[in-house]
């Protein structure tokens, strides 16, 4: 795996949304070079969406820089101990351990943490409020589209949610994590949290949770930066053989 460079970029999105808000982050990597693909998750189960991951990295030539934002850090944790998996990129995303869930991380929010708008389940799906998507998801996404995003949601299933990791990827493979400071959905402490138990180099960007979407440029640097920094790594062991 490690005889190429990383030159493939795999995008995985979060819940509520699909791999379309990752738009302009995919055109920046392309004209810098760069292979991107984007998953399109069901965010049915864990299981399924790491299933349908590994069938993107299946279809990669050679080493993959990984990445996911929110949920999707859940499915990168398994879907990345994929040989193909040269480094993991998280967007505010959950950088979950051995046998946690999202749902077991997010059970017990801190004092005067916010609360994400989550209706009840509906048929074992969840939904954010239309009303309050935007503040508490996209708080600094233009106005027109948060609201298709809100509009547009994609239903979460509380299997997703309940699905645990067998073995977290960070654990073998290098990572880098973007802590969303003005996140209302995955309360910044539990982002510096999860990063720093993960040993990823972090970066801290005022943004909100879908700061993939408002802050592209910011997001497309750091995924370079783990695809740089793992070629450096590389080249150091080339030489050292």
């Amino acid at each position: 795996m490690t005889s190429k460079r990383v030159n493939n970029i795999v995008l995985v999105h979060g819940g509520f949304v699909d791999g379309s808000g990752w738009e302009e982050v995919y055109q920046i990597l392309k004209k810098d070079g760069y292979n991107v693909s984007i998953v399109q998750n069901p965010t049915i189960s864990l299981t399924n969406d790491v299933a349908v991951t590994r069938r993107v990295l299946a279809a990669q030539t050679g080493p993959v820089i990984l990445v996911g934002h929110s949920y999707g850090g859940a499915v990168i944790t398994e879907a990345g101990n994929d040989p193909k998996v040269a480094g993991l990129v998280y967007i505010t995303a959950f950088a979950l351990d051995n046998g946690e869930s999202v749902s077991s991380l997010i059970k017990d929010p801190p004092p005067g943490a916010p609360v994400p708008p989550i209706l009840p389940p509906q048929d074992g799906y969840l939904f954010l409020d239309r009303t309050k998507f935007s503040s508490a998801f996209a708080a600094d996404v233009d106005t027109e589209t948060a609201a298709f995003m809100a509009d547009s949601q994609v239903p979460w299933g509380i299997e997703a949610l309940n699905g645990t990791v067998s073995e977290p990827a960070w654990r073998t493979k290098p990572s880098w994590y973007l802590v969303a400071t003005e996140d209302k959905m995955i309360p910044p402490p539990a982002q510096r949290f999860m990063s720093k138990r993960a040993g990823s180099t972090v970066v801290e960007i005022a943004g909100s949770h879908a700061i993939y979407v408002s802050q592209p440029n910011a997001v497309a640097t750091l995924i370079k930066d783990a695809a740089q920094g793992v070629n450096k790594k590389v080249a150091a062991e080339l030489i050292n053989i």
